[in-house]
């Protein structure tokens, strides 16, 4: 059973029954006995086959009257991957929701990022995933009203706005509904691990554990982001990554590293410690979401590993990386300006020329952490900028110019809910930008899991060096049978070639990214 199969009871009972921890976040199994829902890995007795029903969200069992069990938490489980690969319209409605967007502008606001009436997207939500748009949203919030209960010393008043209730009484009602327990309960009730949190946390800050299936190297997806971090809005010290975020209500910063006290070279814990500090608690579900997406935390290893390694030329890449995971981004309209930036040059150079233009036109963070102290320029402020600002080739400032001005009066919308291929065209059609640059800005910044790169000089030097030919169209033939995760290949080769370097210098050297722009 894959993550996009439609439910079978009988391969969701034999996961339960196996305590499959693989297909937690992917199915939930409602207990009638009991009234309690469950992930399939809870440690709990199994119930009769006859007590069980399927459900594809948290939502949709709360909807059917079901309430959390206190004992395997499953609305801690990692998130489905189904809604990070689908491009339909479910698919880029479920990313949209986990951003928060429904507490933001409301069901009408989704529906219209979408492209839909309210009434088709209701309908459509409710035949995929058993809730409507409301329902997901109220979810989300009592989720992420546990986790400020149980991971801050917020005063229970403020938290049920953080987390996108409008008023108090229904946070009440929301939290005793979904947990079987007041506010106050859960907060009494933390556990030790959280209220250590709570104690050892930086001023300001808020400690809290990103979960992810296993097998995954999380060490290897921060190393990526690490090496590539630009002066002034990200920094990578001592297994730490931290980055500065824009986000819907300010600004904040979230450092990541591996779970456990000591840096390992692979965690096995299951889940990556995030503090976050931000200037308004509104924005704590779209940093935490944009956060997982950056790390790519709720994909399935397993199933893509599988199909990966079924390929002899692939699997000795899969079999030393288990798990290997397509870092993502915090803000797809600065991973665009990056990729442009970095056309025909080495990674150094566009980190060098990116911090330039940081340092510039980049907004001071008010509570900046370490050495991160602004935020990456937005779209407006670079269409305002004077191109003689720009520390790049002329053709380069007139790409920058034009995906700048697109950005910046909506005439091209970057979001986890935009359409790959109205973005694809949309972007093609402005100067100075090509489908090398086109495809990097769906892999990093939309996270469609099925792009590769065969102009890519990184890529035709790894696949070479693999014992094939480097031309760019017998790669993208070759390519066929890695669908739908050619993007995990693609950093699987970019990790292979990079192994040796970094092997004997401790710095990765990326070769020129080749592309037709």
């Amino acid at each position: 059973m894959s993550s996009t199969d439609p439910l079978d009871n009988e391969a969701c009972y034999r996961a339960v029954r196996g305590k499959d921890a693989r297909f937690d976040g992917i199915f939930f199994s409602g207990v009638s006995s009991t009234g309690i829902y469950c992930r399939p890995s809870c440690p709990a007795i199994t119930p009769k086959k006859t007590n069980l029903t399927y459900y594809r969200t948290a939502a949709a069992a709360q909807e059917a009257g079901f309430r959390a069990c206190k004992r395997c938490r499953p609305d801690a489980s990692p998130g489905s991957p189904e809604w990070n690969i689908r491009r339909d319209l479910v698919g880029r409605a479920m990313r949209l929701i986990a951003d928060g967007t429904i507490d933001r502008h409301g069901v009408g606001g989704l529906a219209a990022a979408v492209g839909y009436s309210e009434r088709q997207l209701n309908r459509q939500l409710i035949a995929e995933v058993g809730v409507g748009p409301l329902g997901l949203a109220r979810a989300q919030r009592a989720r992420t009203a546990r986790l400020l209960l149980e991971t801050s010393p917020i005063p229970i008043s403020e938290v049920a706005f953080a987390a996108g209730f409008s008023s108090i009484r229904q946070f009440n009602d929301a939290i005793r509904e979904v947990f079987a327990a007041t506010p106050s309960q859960l907060r009494a009730s933390a556990t030790r691990s959280s209220i250590t949190a709570i104690t050892d946390r930086s001023p300001g800050s808020i400690k809290l554990r990103l979960a992810y299936r296993e097998p995954m190297n999380v060490r290897a997806t921060l190393d990526f982001l690490g090496h590539r971090a630009v002066d002034g809005i990200e920094e990578y010290r001592e297994g730490v990554y931290s980055r500065s975020l824009i986000l819907p209500h300010g600004a904040g910063v979230a450092s990541l590293s591996v779970a456990g006290s000591t840096i390992r070279k692979t965690a096995t814990s299951g889940y990556v410690e995030c503090e976050l500090w931000l200037d308004d608690l509104r924005d704590l579900t779209a940093a935490v979401q944009r956060c997982r997406r950056m790390l790519d935390l709720d994909s399935d290893p397993i199933a893509i590993d599988e199909q990966l390694a079924t390929d002899p030329l692939l699997r000795p890449l899969v079999t030393a990386s288990p798990g290997h995971r397509m870092p993502g981004s915090t803000d797809p309209n600065e991973v665009a300006f990056r990729v442009v930036i970095g056309q025909q040059v080495s990674t150094t150079g566009a980190k060098t020329v990116a911090g330039r233009l940081v340092a510039r036109h980049g907004e001071l963070l008010k509570f900046p952490v370490g050495s991160v102290t602004r935020t990456f320029p937005t779209p407006a402020v670079l269409a305002e900028a004077d191109p003689a600002d720009f520390a790049m080739p002329v053709s380069r400032k007139k790409a920058i110019k034009a995906l700048a001005t697109a950005l910046a009066d909506d005439s091209i919308i970057l979001s986890p809910g935009s359409d790959w291929e109205t973005v694809e065209r949309d972007l093609l059609a402005l100067h100075g930008i090509g489908p090398w640059t086109v495809a990097a800005v769906r892999m990093r910044g939309l996270g469609d899991p099925d792009v590769f790169l065969p102009t890519d000089l990184g890529i035709q030097k790894a696949m070479v060096k693999l014992g094939l030919p480097g031309d760019p169209r017998s790669l993208e033939s070759y390519s066929q049978a890695w669908r739908p995760w050619r993007s995990y290949t693609t950093h699987h080769l970019w990790a292979f070639l990079d192994a040796p370097a970094r092997q004997d210098s401790g710095v990765p050297q990326t070769g020129k990214q080749k592309g037709r722009n």
